[in-house]
């Protein structure tokens, strides 16, 4: 649908909900600030209210929400729905974020690990649970960022927070890589999964890849690039 660039502008101030690809690499607020900066060029607003409805890491890709204007005040409506992901794991070493931004800090002999007994494994982490969100985050603690004390070598009791994992997939099986697919509640960190299931078999593990398909009914196939949101935004306007 074609519309002036007067009408477009007015639409990113009344609120628009946005639908992103975020591309490996791009931290959720650089994808964020990147709609931002076209989204006020275009409306002419030199402050217009921008954000996303859950963080991905930059070694993920997949779907963000990202409201403008008076939508955002939706954005804790869309934390709150339940996320879809897809991803690896790597068994057989560990690091201290849980994933592949840090060095590998143990490793593990993968004798006698089987396809039975990694899905088997899989069943004890359906359903609510306990969970310690990675040291590596940037949830607070004392107005201070997780991570921060992490880079700084400091100790942090880190609190444990209830989660949900309706559905936990095994899809495939390439040792030492573990593909899964898995449906989870707001808070899950995919990546203390990823640790928790390689201490659950003895081995270690640590997150290898992740791309977030859906956020509630909101599918990543119906999400543009960055890129590709802003060539579309051009041909939009009359």
């Amino acid at each position: 649908m074609s519309l002036s660039l007067e009408e477009q502008a007015q639409s990113f101030i009344d609120g628009r909900v946005l639908l992103i690809d975020k591309p490996l690499g791009w931290s959720s607020f650089q994808a964020v600030n990147f709609i931002k900066h076209r989204v006020k060029r275009i409306s002419k607003q030199k402050k217009i209210k921008v954000g996303h409805a859950g963080t991905l890491d930059p070694l993920a890709t997949g779907l963000l929400i990202i409201c403008t204007g008076k939508k955002t005040k939706s954005i804790n409506e869309y934390m709150g729905l339940n996320k879809v992901y897809s991803g690896s794991f790597e068994l057989g070493s560990t690091t201290p974020s849980y994933d592949k931004e840090s060095e590998v800090d143990k490793s593990f002999s993968l004798d006698g690990i089987s396809e039975e007994r990694i899905l088997k494994n899989r069943l004890q982490f359906l359903g609510e649970q306990q969970q310690l969100p990675p040291i590596f985050s940037a949830l607070k603690k004392d107005g201070k960022k997780m991570y921060e004390y992490a880079r700084e070598g400091k100790e942090v009791e880190i609190t444990p927070r209830t989660v949900c994992i309706e559905r936990f997939e095994i899809k495939k099986i390439e040792l030492p890589l573990v593909y899964f697919e898995l449906e989870c509640s707001k808070g899950t960190y995919v990546r203390s999964l990823a640790h928790d299931f390689g201490k659950a078999l003895n081995i270690g593990a640590h997150l290898a890849s992740l791309r977030r398909e859906a956020i509630g009914e909101f599918n990543v196939n119906e999400a543009p690039t960055p890129q590709a949101w802003e060539e579309q935004i051009k041909a939009e306007i009359l």
